[in-house]
């Protein structure tokens, strides 16, 4: 094999999370987006703990996690199942398009902890516009629509497939809500994408209502962050699939959220972000960052357990 193939047979490697591929046309060098086959048959499965006595008893917390089955999913997982929350919670997992081995993530699910419980959904094809569905949101489509609805919880949390939390998370945000808020964030932490090791909290982007980068347009919340009261907020949930403006979607329902329903912080810096070389507010968060403390994060160590969400050291 050529270094010209061994090379590029190691930057596909990198660039295929991203549905991303290396081609060679006419003699150059091109990245291209590359097809991404979906599982042909559709599939449902269900996992529960040994405390759950009747999946009809609504759950204490649900937690939506739509996904690609990127790798870090079973860390994403994992740290659901690692929370210290004295209540039940569901997990739902809804997968859009993937090439990867489901196994992985049915092992995972398959050790589900005592009071949680899992829903593992396909529907047989995507529905993001992304991978070919009708839905314009590129990250899950309607995914996130169709589990907060499907949810057997009151309270909904949002966690994408290679971020995670620390063990305090749910139930930071159990007390905002069930304390009288229709909505609740908590703050997060950057971690570097490659050592997935943390860099520094993020005190620039997701940090409320009317602060932050985006405070001209009334600030914003990541939806890792996010968590809310789905009966109180019906209203912001079909917004899950619907970009507007050239704005995301999360965009959209953190408007919503902001200006219609009654939100609180909990305070606490619990949730892990991995940040992307890829994402276009790369060169803002390096400028905020430093570039030197972001090369520091991204030195190959030993894992201290910040990706089985242990928090904080």
């Amino acid at each position: 094999m050529s270094w010209k193939a061994r090379l590029s047979g190691v930057a596909n490697g990198i660039l295929r999370p991203f549905d991303l591929e290396l081609v060679r046309t006419g003699g150059f060098w091109s990245v291209a987006v590359s097809p991404t086959e979906p599982f042909s048959i559709p599939f449902l499965n269900g996992f529960q703990g040994r405390n759950i006595k009747s999946l009809q008893d609504p759950a204490d917390f649900a937690v939506v996690i739509p996904t690609t089955l990127r790798p870090t999913i079973v860390n994403a997982a994992k740290s659901v199942f690692s929370q210290r929350f004295a209540g039940k919670v569901q997990t739902l997992i809804g997968i859009d398009a993937s090439t990867a081995d489901l196994r992985r993530v049915e092992q995972v699910c398959a050790a589900v902890p005592d009071r949680h419980s899992v829903l593992l959904l396909y529907p047989g094809y995507s529905t993001s516009s992304r991978h070919g569905g009708l839905h314009p949101d590129a990250f899950g489509g309607s995914l996130r629509t169709i589990l907060s609805y499907l949810a057997n919880s009151r309270y909904v949390a949002y966690l994408d497939d290679d971020n995670w939390w620390s063990e305090d998370h749910l139930a930071a945000l159990y007390a905002v809500l069930s304390a009288g808020a229709e909505w609740a964030y908590g703050l997060r932490w950057f971690v570097h994408p490659g050592s997935r090791q943390p860099i520094c909290r993020d005190d620039w982007e997701s940090v409320g209502p009317g602060r932050g980068y985006f405070s001209n347009e009334g600030g914003w919340v990541d939806p890792n962050c996010l968590a809310i009261d789905k009966i109180a907020c019906e209203d912001v949930l079909r917004w899950w699939s619907v970009p507007r403006h050239y704005s995301p979607a999360d965009r959209n329902v953190f408007r919503i959220l902001r200006t219609e329903f009654r939100g609180a912080a909990t305070g606490l810096h619990s949730v892990f972000y991995q940040i992307t070389e890829t994402d276009s507010m790369h060169p803002y968060r390096l400028s905020v960052i430093g570039d030197e403390r972001y090369r520091s994060s991204g030195e190959e160590r030993p894992r201290s357990g910040w990706d089985q969400g242990a928090g904080p050291p």
